[in-house]
């Protein structure tokens, strides 16, 4: 394994997953990446990558290269920081995970640090899927309930993700508020869409009422504050969310059976990169900032 240029180019490849992308972004033409990836393969006697109709797709032994190459490549990057002065010259890409729901805590952090460093390009995915560090997925990862335990992976308890129960003033014209648990089976709720959620909070809510109070299903937040907000069902929604809606109103007093811990998980190779460190240091004061931490 003497060409560092042909496992860069399966890097960049598995990354943006087409040959035109990766080739852009390495300022070389298309048939130098397909060649790289064609001599690389052909050293390892293994395929790579799955080509089909929108791209490539890593195997497995593919993934087990990229973990090296992901590494390698930030490792570098960390090197050069350090040689050239320090932090102050942050650039390269930030690829952040969490859940559905935690944009509102992490998205001002990513565009104020965006503002300060220009040169820092920001992916920031939300979903359900558990992104493997170690394959280079991602480089922080935001992770709610018990605490992560990836022996690869350093892991930093983050803040308490809130939530409180809902109504509009227009649901409450309507129904009126539930006057405690035992009279949650009159009202209406924003439920999950699927039933066996492990959200703490559908947790606590769903044994207390029957089947048919759930009126409105979604898995997304926004689309929750929306039926919230219209009037259509009382929802559980992030504080931080919520407080964006002044004249919502709490239709219980909070609860911490409600509540997540959240943890900042990054793989143990790259923690200490500046544009990590960097962004954890900033995440931690911002949540400080809006009373989350």
């Amino acid at each position: 394994m003497d060409n560092w240029d042909e496992i860069r180019t399966a890097y960049q490849v598995a990354r943006v997953g087409t040959v035109s992308g990766a080739a852009e972004v390495l300022g070389v033409h298309h048939a130098t990446v397909i060649r790289h990836i064609d001599a690389l393969e052909g050293r390892l006697g293994a395929k790579l990558f799955q080509r089909h109709a929108r791209g490539y797709t890593a195997t497995e032994a593919g993934q087990e290269l990229l973990k090296v190459a992901q590494a390698t490549e930030d490792q570098f990057a960390h090197l050069a920081a350090r040689i050239t002065g320090g932090t102050s010259d942050i650039s390269g890409e930030l690829v952040v995970t969490s859940l559905p729901g935690l944009s509102e805590l992490v998205t001002p952090t990513l565009i104020r640090l965006q503002a300060d460093y220009p040169e820092l390009k920001v992916r920031y995915v939300s979903d359900s899927r558990l992104f493997r560090l170690e394959y280079g997925e991602a480089h922080v990862a935001i992770r709610a309930g018990g605490k992560p335990q990836e022996p690869d992976n350093v892991v930093q308890s983050f803040c308490t993700h809130k939530r409180g129960l809902y109504a509009s003033p227009a649901y409450v014209e309507r129904y009126g508020l539930p006057e405690g648990d035992d009279d949650l089976a009159r009202h209406r709720f924003v439920g999950p869409v699927d039933a066996e959620s492990r959200a703490p909070f559908y947790r606590w809510l769903l044994p207390r009422i029957p089947d048919d109070a759930v009126t409105f299903c979604t898995n997304e937040d926004r689309v929750a504050v929306e039926a919230v907000t219209g009037g259509a069902a009382l929802g559980f929604l992030p504080v931080l969310l919520a407080r964006r809606y002044p004249d919502l109103v709490e239709a219980l007093p909070a609860r911490p059976e409600w509540d997540s811990p959240l943890w900042l998980v990054t793989h143990v190779d790259l923690h200490r990169t500046p544009r990590i460190q960097l962004f954890l240091k900033a995440l931690k004061e911002d949540a400080q900032g809006c009373g989350m931490a």
